[in-house]
């Protein structure tokens, strides 16, 4: 049984999602400060933190910032504001999501299930792409994709980091860090044409996305589990 820390000063909202953790079958322990969520989670290793932003004694920045220098456990991070988010992103912590209040306790369990899958699936799925950084070229198992030089660097960069939340403005300043005309259209149009050459050449149609639209914030990269 998976084991799950809440961090979270909000007694009640931590105790109405630890429910729902529990009736999915998860072990939950919520702390209600940074530094005693911290200290916890070096000792416990737990198998997934959901963290709040702001907390007493020590933030979610600092706590998130101390985790990230000894342990890669799954971090889903929670805050009050919409617009907070690309904040995050940019100083790029290393959370796993990000999910904004208010939420639905359902929704944070079915994050909850995707991080965990991501996590326990990626070494093995890592296997299914080979990138060639010299040729500028990408193999899906042994098929080629038949890729631009800017979708090239986008899916790699996307299969480096597998999981983890892009803004379109960090995308953007990968592929263009001097350039101040392109537009976050030109990004979408670029996803649509990799997620469309990902799916033909794995011959997995429509049953996968690939590259996920992450709501108000950007993409984030996931491999087909049933590949």
């Amino acid at each position: 049984m998976a084991k799950i820390f809440i961090i979270e000063d909000e007694k009640e909202l931590a105790e109405l999602v630890r429910d729902y953790l529990i009736q999915a079958n998860y072990e939950v322990e919520i702390f209600n400060d940074g530094q005693t969520g911290l200290q916890a989670a070096l000792q416990d290793n737990p198998d997934l933190i959901i963290l709040d932003l702001m907390l007493p004694r020590l933030d979610g920045l600092g706590v998130c910032r101390k985790l990230r220098e000894v342990s890669n456990v799954p971090i889903i991070m929670v805050t009050a504001l919409t617009e907070e988010i690309d904040r995050l992103l940019g100083l790029k912590l290393g959370a796993d999501d990000y999910v904004c209040k208010p939420f639905s306790p359902k929704e944070l369990v079915a994050r909850v299930q995707a991080v965990l899958r991501r996590a326990h699936s990626q070494p093995t799925q890592k296997a299914l792409f080979k990138i060639d950084e010299a040729q500028q070229r990408i193999w899906y198992k042994q098929k080629t994709l038949n890729l631009t030089p800017t979708e090239f660097r986008l899916l790699a960069l996307f299969l480096k980091h597998v999981g983890q939340i892009f803004s379109r403005g960090q995308l953007l300043d990968h592929l263009n860090p001097d350039s101040f005309e392109v537009t976050d259209r030109v990004i979408d149009s670029h996803i649509k044409n990799l997620r469309r050459k990902i799916s033909e050449t794995a011959d997995t149609g429509s049953k996968h996305e690939w590259i996920h639209s992450v709501y108000g914030v950007g993409y984030r990269f996931d491999y087909d589990e049933n590949q």
